[in-house]
């Protein structure tokens, strides 16, 4: 195995694929940078240019493009609370109020770190499991999605600040506008005013406006609360030592859950960075301070975000099974050089596959490199009085929103939807939970139906299967956990407001 990552690390370091590598994750960089654009959007324009070039220098440079933009996606999160990308989104529930408090080059500092280490995780599960970890994907059916989306969505009540009842309130409306076009199975429209939705409400229509276009609205006619250091010295952007231990458990524990699902097909850094940030509030001692800027926050979904993005390429490249649209376009590209993926190509490709491993750690380690001295100049961002950043969001917004399914309705609906988010925000209703219902509504209603049908509407298969009864019994645990933990915390808060209600009295 060693042998074989070393024969990948010469093809990557290769001048002229190093070359290319370096262009894909300075792309990838700028892409993540501008909300709403995305990789694919990236992968796509550059597709042609593969045409030029052989399987193994296209791939390397398409996969930096794809992970170089989940560091950029991280940027224009925290200093502007404009996710670059899906995975993203998690990262400015911490990273942005860190930057409305003055700590925005703690949080990149933070945010760049976890991601290597994440990265690095990653590469690591791939070098070392790529084979088991195919074979265990290949071994989840229909049920087995059902039960680790279900997971997904207990999950998601568990990432707002306020009530989980609130949480559960915002899954089920994301579960409703994930329902909208064409059903799955019949083709018939569901919930559709006009034709242009007939594909479906866009996801970055509705990131962009619940996130973006709700804060601008949020912020307009306030004044600037912001607070942005002149000088930003060396002792403002690094953590403590103290705070840099405290994330090592976030960073490990967000490797491995990003590891994970990033293998599954269909998942991907999107659900990881949820499903991280979940976890890392439900260790936590302190889950009421989630919101204000805990750097735990931050690194778990990062570490989880950039592993997911190196484990994604699992399923694609050993099973010849794209996880998401990013991945389809992969397999197209691989495809187009006359190189189809599946179990045998690492035998019968091995330089294409071991380079494209190895680049991972070169790109990232090329990330790190180029991140770390450019945080000054992004911080510097936020010296700009934010009323003059207005015509500049909302043209970035406006662009990547329409770039994205060429449609004037996505602009109209992103309007909608960040006049929901306000409302939203303004009675303390949490928005993240409303865009992973979003994503893994529609996966839910594909698995259960299909499930349904495969075993004649029998229930029972959902624990007679291991895998799925092995996730059925967590997510139980996570129910009852959930439940416990809310029961003594009011019970905490009835003893505490006890005494000062005989204060009153008295």
């Amino acid at each position: 195995m060693l042998d074989q990552f070393l024969l990948g690390l010469s093809t990557v370091l290769d001048p002229a694929v190093f070359g290319y590598a370096l262009i894909g994750v300075v792309i990838g960089q700028l892409i993540g940078v501008l909300p709403g654009i995305g990789a694919i959007t990236a992968i796509s324009l550059l597709l042609p240019v593969t045409f030029h070039l052989d399987a193994t220098t296209s791939i390397i440079m398409l996969a930096g493009i794809y992970y170089g933009s989940q560091y950029g996606g991280s940027i224009a999160s925290i200093l502007l609370n404009l996710p670059g990308t899906p995975s993203s989104v998690v990262t400015c529930l911490e990273g942005h109020p860190m930057a409305k408090n003055g700590q925005a080059g703690k949080a990149l500092v933070v945010t760049a770190t976890s991601s290597f280490l994440g990265s690095v995780i990653g590469c690591t599960v791939v070098v070392l499991a790529a084979i088991p970890m195919a074979k265990l994907a290949l071994k989840f059916g229909a049920p087995e999605y059902t039960m680790l989306v279900t997971l997904g969505l207990l999950a998601a009540t568990m990432i707002g600040t306020g009530s989980q009842i609130r949480a559960l309130a915002m899954v089920v409306l994301g579960i409703f506008l994930g329902l909208v076009g064409s059903d799955i199975t019949s083709g018939v429209y569901r919930y559709v005013p006009v034709p242009e939705l007939a594909d479906g409400i866009s996801l970055v229509s509705l990131a962009m406006g619940l996130f973006g276009l709700s804060e601008l609205i949020r912020n307009i006619g306030q004044r600037e609360r912001r607070k942005v250091n002149v000088k930003i010295t060396l002792r403002d952007i690094l953590p403590s030592r103290e705070e840099a231990r405290s994330l090592i458990g976030p960073v490990l524990r967000g490797g491995s859950t990003g590891s994970f699902f990033g293998a599954l097909p269909g998942t991907g850094a999107a659900i990881a960075s949820f499903m991280a940030y979940a976890m890392e509030k439900r260790v936590s001692k302190t889950p009421e301070n989630f919101g204000t800027g805990v750097l735990q926050g931050l690194s778990g979904p990062e570490s989880a975000n950039n592993a997911a993005a190196q484990t994604s390429f699992i399923p694609t490249l050993t099973l010849g099974i794209p996880g998401d649209a990013v991945m389809a376009l992969m397999v197209g590209a691989l495809i187009l050089n006359g190189v189809i993926p599946g179990p045998n190509l690492m035998t019968n490709e091995p330089e294409l596959f071991w380079g494209v491993i190895a680049s991972f750690l070169v790109g990232n380690v090329i990330l790190f490199m180029i991140n770390l001295p450019l945080i000054r100049l992004w911080v510097m961002l936020l010296r700009i009085p934010y009323h003059r950043l207005y015509p500049v969001i909302i043209l970035m917004i406006t662009a990547g929103v329409y770039s994205h399914r060429n449609s004037v309705v996505d602009v109209i609906m992103t309007l909608l939807f960040g006049l929901m988010g306000y409302a939203l925000k303004r009675y303390r209703f949490e928005a993240a939970p409303v865009l992973l219902g979003f994503v893994l509504g529609p996966m839910l209603e594909e698995n259960f139906r299909r499930t349904m049908l495969l075993n004649g509407g029998d229930f029972t298969v959902f624990v007679t299967r291991p895998i799925s009864a092995v996730i059925t019994i967590i997510a139980i645990f996570v129910i009852v956990f959930s439940v416990v933990t809310t029961w003594q915390a009011a019970k905490r808060t009835a003893v505490q407001n006890g005494p000062q209600k005989t204060k009153r009295q008295g």
